[in-house]
């Protein structure tokens, strides 16, 4: 009994409760079948970065394409060569750089003041901080004659010095000609002026060679050539010994113009003269000490200066017999 009285009272309850309204009816109808036709679909692919990426690099390709397509220009539009225009620049350059000289003449030695020149001591000619450096000298060797030496010129450690290396081999050619070889020698160009006319360097205020070097050991001979336009003479140079120590430690070389002896297509003569320190044209290094097997000069500048201590003019005497012009 207790039962059924529970199950009655349960049945009055449901009776009891409101109904839902029709007015909900559409909107609950909506929502589900929104909801259904969003669960029956099919999952749709949406564009990903790497596609947005291919389709960015396609069209910046495109557009390289078309700024390389307009960059070629036809046969009919290349610029024309005119060798009048370059002659006319070039002999403006000349005569800009002739009048440069002209200013700087009047100026003093080497545009600079003369008082300033003449209080001079030291002075640097040479150093080396760059490619354009080494583009004011010239390296060769025996292979001009078909030796097997080999030497190279680049820049040293932090472009602060220069680094002449190489083999040195004294292997004579196989040609029937030469009976010996055995060399490699770096050379300082001649300074040319305007119209290439010919420059010398003036060291008459100085009386020592000043230079700061780092070698292997190996002796090396210093050469100064005369500026001239003797045929003659070509082969005319003044000459002193360098020797290295060799080592990490670099040493500075002082060599007097009074010790410089003259020679002759690498032979000393004898008849000595006394070098001419007002016209130098050029100086060099030659390595031909008939030691075969690998070298190395490192040079960090080379220059002038005026040591007071040193007083002698020159160090080789002359006699009437060797040298009679001297005694005229």
């Amino acid at each position: 009994m207790a039962l059924v009285h529970k199950l009655l009272n349960g049945t009055c309850i449901l009776r009891k409760c409101p109904q839902p309204s029709v007015a909900l009816c559409p909107f609950l109808s909506t929502c589900v079948a929104g909801y259904c036709s969003k669960s029956l679909q099919k999952p749709v692919a949406t564009p990903s970065k790497g596609s947005s990426q291919r389709h960015t690099e396609e069209a910046l390709q495109g557009h390289h394409q078309r700024e390389v397509a307009l960059d070629i220009t036809s046969p009919e539009e290349k610029p024309e060569v005119s060798f009048d225009k370059a002659i006319t620049d070039e002999i403006k350059d000349h005569f800009r750089r002739l009048k440069d000289d002209i200013v700087n003449h009047w100026i003093g030695p080497e545009g600079r003041p003369l008082q300033e020149v003449l209080l001079e001591q030291a002075k640097v000619v040479w150093q080396f901080r760059g490619k354009e450096d080494l583009d004011k000298w010239i390296v060769t060797s025996d292979k001009t004659i078909g030796g097997r030496s080999e030497v190279f010129l680049k820049m040293g450690k932090n472009n602060q010095s220069a680094l002449l290396y190489g083999t040195l081999s004294s292997e004579a050619p196989h040609d029937g000609e030469s009976g010996r070889s055995g060399y490699c020698s770096m050379m300082s160009k001649v300074p040319r002026g305007p119209f290439e006319r010919k420059r010398s360097y003036d060291w008459s205020q100085f009386n020592t060679l000043y230079l700061r070097v780092r070698g292997d050991g190996r002796p090396w001979m210093v050469n100064i050539r005369e500026d001239t336009d003797i045929i003659q003479r070509k082969n005319q140079m003044y000459s002193y010994f360098m020797f290295t120590r060799g080592g990490p430690y670099w040493q500075e070389v002082k060599i007097p113009f009074s010790k410089f002896f003259f020679s002759n297509q690498g032979r000393i003569r004898d008849a000595q003269y006394q070098l001419l320190v007002d016209k130098i044209s050029s100086i060099g290094f030659t390595l031909a000490d008939k030691v075969d097997g690998p070298f190395f000069l490192e040079i960090d500048f080379i220059g002038v200066f005026t040591d007071p201590a040193h007083t002698e003019e020159f160090a080789y005497e002359n006699s009437p017999v060797l040298n009679p012009r001297l005694f005229k």
